[in-house]
């Protein structure tokens, strides 16, 4: 008894696809049913597709054993084809299995890919969350083949206006439903797909027609998609292998659930030997699998993913409320909601409009009931006035949508995130795919903790949470983040599982391993910062001792004085989170001393470009030494900085700066920066070299000049006795330094220029006081302060 096939060539992600093939499955009634899905992880799925903690959307993760960074997700949401099919099978009892290639192959092509491309061209983007095709892409289907000619190198000799042309054609049909779409009247097969499958509802005769036309497109329809033919071929023959194997296991009707592609090259008339040997080349990596979260934001087409639809959450609610009416009426019932809890203005009456205009959109246009489009325009017209701000806010909150899926925790996981679960759960800390922000009292154990389990993840490169900018500032014990979860997370902590079983355990190991791998002093202090936020003792021990023995051979002070910003940081939080900086503390006193020994030679003859950036490192050590506050390294500083205010060898850039830092903090007084500013600008020096000693000196601050009646004679007097040549060298520096001061400061400025030479400051201008006006007003002033009236006759 032969048995009876059927092939459901299907969209993945189409919730139109969806309903239709669960009526067809009710009515095949198959015992067994095969899935374009990774070969070997149907036991996984039907393990928890039973348990109802593992809600969609959802995705299988299969990655290297070896190399874990290789890596193929296959999501699922609610209203996918495939994962109603699994749902079906297991309420029925119905044997399920993948037929696509094992996760093996695929990352055995994904590895190769990689090698012959280089890492960072195909390594999967962190944000985007791919599956297998490009680098870690799900089983791609019709419109998702073509999608794929972007991840192909362009020919680099194409350069003909003919062979652009043909370009530009063919990438206008990148999407092989495009060709029927345009034969209908559509722009592009996006929008012919959704009107006459996906928001259609059930489909009498849908998988017929669309195996029709599929074969019609692989025979006919010239094609350029991004797919590496050869994977293809392996692909097809091992679901062909599949089909074969279920029919010689004695099933009598078997449902064949693939991407609608597919599906002529599943049923034409490829002979089993020919498979059998095209599959002798199959390559083959170690792997393993397991469920993680997905969202919908990763599944949608603008976050790259190879096989993405561009509004999820619209297809969501086309699942849930197939019927027209309730579909339109649903759906601007979710809009009002969005607009009036962002206080927006939204009426019953505009509701009542809106739905009026889609209804009318459509039946202008011959569609049974409003799509999007019709939807969307409405909403515009009606519910925004035409405003697109509100237009952007339905179009995260509700085309694609906030869902986030969950998984069981009898899933499969490395200890590293079994133990990251465990600190989420204590902490209340949810995963959720939009940016949330998340504000941090550091005084609270909860929100310490909950700190520092944020730091460890970025040690781990997982960036669930970005700092901001509050609780920066010097003794805050605020933080503020922003929390957002991303899927590709879950692969860099089976990544990073290697350094640990537990989160502080792994992040300690990366830490030391990334300082003995840093090569800057700068570098190893952030670092001994970043472990001190993580509180990460272990690491702190570590780093600074690879910083001691860096810093103890680092010969260079500029070196040196880069480190000591990050180490001064360690003062800023210190307190606030109960950490021992004794051994920081230590190292920045070491490095602050061997620095100021050798900071006048290092700071002689530097060009323009090297000056600026030492200027930049003197002011980031002088404000490290100030949150130091230590009278001993205070002195120590500030005595380095008079040697190269003194020094003639030093460059006048930074001799003017180290001037006016101690003109600032009181170590030179008037007197002496009147005798340094009659030195360096004197006639008898030179005039760039003056005019960069000022730059120094006036170090981006007009505060000096606007109240320091000294410092404005000596500096007027020397620019006012230079020499036209002179002063024509001399003026694109001034100009530069003056461009750095305020705008209110460089018009003070001006109107100080207007003054004549020993004038006294204009007074404020003399007004007139017209006392009969003002005695008007003293009534209602009196009454507003609640005084009584005695004394007006006499005032008067």
């Amino acid at each position: 008894m032969s048995a009876t096939l059927g092939y459901f060539g299907i969209r993945h992600h189409g919730p139109g696809c969806a309903r239709s093939l669960r009526k067809a499955l009710d009515a095949l009634q198959p015992d067994c049913v095969l899935i374009e899905g990774p070969a070997g992880a149907e036991a996984l799925a039907v393990e928890h597709l039973r348990d109802a903690q593992l809600q969609p959307p959802v995705a299988l993760l299969s990655y290297g054993v070896d190399d874990p960074q290789l890596a193929v997700f296959h999501p699922y949401a609610e209203f996918s084809p495939e994962w109603q099919a699994m749902r079906w099978a297991v309420e029925r009892g119905a044997e399920l299995r993948f037929i696509d290639v094992p996760a093996g192959a695929s990352l055995a092509w994904q590895r190769a890919r990689r090698e012959a491309f280089g890492a960072v061209a195909a390594a999967p983007d962190a944000d985007v969350g791919e599956g297998e095709g490009e680098a870690a892409s799900p089983p791609e289907e019709l419109a998702d083949d073509a999608a794929r000619v972007d991840a192909v190198p362009a020919e680099a000799d194409v350069s003909s206006e003919t062979a652009a042309a043909e370009d530009a054609v063919h990438a206008h049909h990148r999407d092989p439903l495009d060709w029927l779409a345009h034969a209908a009247g559509y722009a592009d097969g996006e929008s012919w797909w959704n009107h006459m499958v996906e928001e259609r509802g059930d489909g009498e005769g849908l998988f017929e027609a669309i195996a029709a036309a599929m074969g019609e497109l692989r025979e006919n329809a010239e094609l350029r998609n991004g797919l590496d033919p050869r994977e293809e071929l392996l692909r097809e023959a091992h679901m062909r292998s599949g089909i074969r194997d279920a029919v010689k296991q004695g099933f009598a009707r078997i449902a064949v659930v693939c991407g609608a592609w597919h599906v002529p090259a599943l049923t034409g008339k490829a002979t089993a030997a020919a498979d059998k040997a095209l599959l002798k080349e199959l390559p083959k990596l170690k792997a393993a699998a397991t469920w993680v979260p997905w969202t919908y934001r990763h599944l949608s087409s603008a976050s790259g993913y190879g096989a993405g639809i561009d509004s999820p959450g619209w297809y969501e609610h086309l699942w849930r409320h197939g019927g027209s009416q309730g579909r339109t009426v649903g759906w601007f019932a979710r809009v009002a909601r969005v607009l009036r809890e962002h206080a927006l203005d939204c009426s019953s009456a505009h509701l009542i409009e809106a739905a009026r205009l889609a209804d009318t959109l459509a039946a202008l246009r011959e569609r049974p009931a409003p799509s999007l489009d019709e939807l969307n325009e409405a909403t515009l017209s009606i519910l925004c006035n035409g405003d697109d701000a509100p237009m952007r806010l339905i179009e995260q909150s509700l085309m694609i949508g906030e869902r986030i899926g969950s998984v069981p925790e009898s899933v499969p996981t490395v200890p590293l995130q079994r133990d990251l679960e465990a600190q989420r759960k204590r902490l209340r800390l949810k995963p959720e795919a939009l940016s949330k922000p998340l504000e941090l009292d550091l005084r609270n154990d909860t929100d310490l903790q909950r700190s520092e389990l944020l730091h460890r993840l970025l040690l781990l490169d997982i960036g669930w949470g970005r700092l901001g900018g509050a609780g920066r500032s010097r003794g805050s014990f605020r933080e503020v983040w922003e929390l957002a979860w991303q899927p590709a997370f879950e692969i860099e902590l089976i990544v990073a599982s290697r350094y640990g079983q537990t989160v502080e355990q792994a992040a300690t190991a990366r830490a030391i391993e990334r300082a003995r791998q840093t090569e800057r002093l700068p570098d190893l202090s952030r670092l001994i910062d970043r472990v001190l936020l993580a509180n990460l003792p272990g690491a702190v021990e570590a780093v600074a001792a690879e910083l001691q023995a860096r810093a103890a051979v680092d010969a260079d002070p500029l070196s040196l004085l880069a480190a000591l910003p990050a180490l001064a940081n360690v003062q800023r939080y210190g307190n606030v989170r109960n950490t021992d900086a004794a051994q920081v503390r230590h190292l920045f006193d070491g490095m602050l001393a061997r620095a100021c020994i050798g900071l006048t030679l290092a700071l002689g003859g530097l060009d323009e470009a090297a000056a600026s950036d030492a200027r930049e490192t003197l002011l980031a050590a002088d404000r490290a030494v100030e949150l130091r506050d230590e009278d001993t390294q205070t002195a120590t500083w500030r005595g380095a900085l008079r040697q190269i205010a003194l020094a003639l060898s030093a460059t006048p850039l930074l001799r003017g700066l180290a001037t006016r830092l101690l003109f600032d903090a009181g170590a030179f007084d008037g007197e002496a920066v009147a005798r340094e500013l009659s030195l360096n600008l004197s006639l008898g020096a030179e005039p760039l070299e003056a005019a960069q000693w000022l730059d120094g000196f006036l170090n981006r601050n007009a505060a000096v000049l606007l109240h320091d009646d000294a410092v404005w004679a000596l500096i007027d007097g020397w620019i006012s006795n230079l020499g036209h040549e002179h002063f024509l060298r001399v003026v694109p520096l001034l100009r530069r330094s003056f461009a750095e001061f305020e705008a209110a400061d460089r018009r003070d400025l001006g109107v100080r220029v207007k003054r004549p030479v020993g004038a006294a400051p204009a007074s404020a201008a003399q007004s007139s006081w017209d006392a009969a006006r003002a005695a008007r007003a003293l009534p209602l002033l009196r009454e507003l302060f609640g005084l009584s009236a005695v004394g007006d006759a006499h005032e008067r």
